[in-house]
């Protein structure tokens, strides 16, 4: 295949709704459809920090699209979704990076062939809930699925599928571990202790440069001045973001830390570490301080180095304390194995 030129692509009001594969032609001017079309195939093409490998994905004004010299990691399927716990009223999994936690709206009405090349996390967790619930199963398990192939979005050859109902979200491009409500009790339950706080969120992240342990105590707005969310200097406005940061180990140029949220503001822990000059590896978006240059990212990472570890919450008919862990999935892992190779 003809190679690329340039690599990030802000798009323009002019080609708002136009295809991503002509639009790709339109930059590239070497590439034939057959092309541009193989980009997207072999996972090379991002649009906002997500893969796109559908190649009727229409882009918006707004979009950031990134074209890249290798494949990124592959699209997940049903059969990258750990389950780590299920019971009447919630359900505790591992979500693999690059599926969405939720459908979006304009895309619900999309046929299922179409799904399928991406599926969400609501659209496959409710057939892993009905194979869970076969008899001979714990509430407690962890066991990953191993049926190869995935599962199609739209299967009613088992009857009526569980309800699960999301109470909060992932980053497209971040893993880790999530708890979904499968009735509405517990759904409030839920959403009360993540809007008070009360239960714990602890992620990891592989980050430029050698932060120290330090508290992040800022006030987040929609525009910080340069289209980006970020910090204001206005205490008064904006949502209130706390993120607790400790160093873990030193990856030669790079670190692996830990940030726990008392907040859980919109991609809080990659504009707090951004701000201080410590983008997170594979951010395609926060990428540099408001005024400054773009930070040259060389540190080979799969996709957005962040992952949430750790999960605590009490269940909401039993109030017991509920603690997952997940520790950081292959892709990362290989990651910061060169990191720590490279750094010797």
């Amino acid at each position: 295949m003809s190679g690329v030129s340039q690599r990030v692509f802000h798009i323009p009001d002019s080609l708002n709704g136009q295809t991503l594969v002509a639009a790709l032609r339109g930059w590239q001017s070497q590439l034939s459809w057959r092309d541009a079309k193989e980009l997207l195939t072999s996972r090379r093409v991002s649009v906002n920090g997500a893969i796109c490998v559908d190649h009727g994905r229409r882009i918006k004004s707004g979009d950031v699209v990134h074209l890249f010299d290798t494949p990124r990691t592959p699209q997940p399927t049903a059969d990258d979704v750990e389950l780590l716990y299920c019971d009447p009223q919630v359900v505790v999994v591992v979500k693999p990076a690059l599926m969405t936690t939720l459908r979006h709206n304009e895309e619900r009405n999309w046929p299922a062939a179409r799904k399928n090349l991406q599926p969400t996390l609501d659209e496959v967790l409710p057939r892993l809930v009905q194979e869970w619930e076969r008899p001979g199963r714990s509430a407690r398990g962890g066991t990953r699925n191993h049926q190869r192939g995935g599962r199609p979005v739209v299967d009613r050859s088992r009857g009526k599928l569980p309800r699960v109902i999301a109470v909060h979200r992932l980053d497209r491009d971040t893993s880790g571990v999530m708890v979904f409500a499968r009735t509405p009790a517990a759904e409030q339950h839920l959403v009360r202790q993540f809007k008070q706080h009360s239960n714990e969120r602890v992620y990891q992240a592989v980050v430029h440069g050698h932060p120290a342990a330090q508290t992040f105590d800022t006030h987040f707005i929609r525009d910080r001045g340069d289209g980006l969310r970020g910090s204001s200097t206005n205490e008064n406005e904006g949502e209130h973001a706390v993120t607790h940061v400790r160093p873990l180990e030193r990856l030669g140029e790079y670190s692996l830390v830990e940030c726990v949220l008392e907040t859980g503001r919109t991609h809080q822990i990659r504009i707090h570490l951004s701000e201080a000059g410590h983008l997170v590896c594979g951010d395609p978006i926060y990428r540099k301080r408001l005024g400054g240059p773009p930070v040259n990212d060389a540190s080979g990472a799969p996709r957005l180095a962040l992952h949430a570890a750790q999960l605590a919450f009490d269940h909401p008919a039993t109030a017991e304390r509920l603690d997952f862990e997940a520790s950081l999935p292959d892709d990362l892992e290989r990651f910061v194995t060169r990191l720590r190779q490279r750094g010797k």
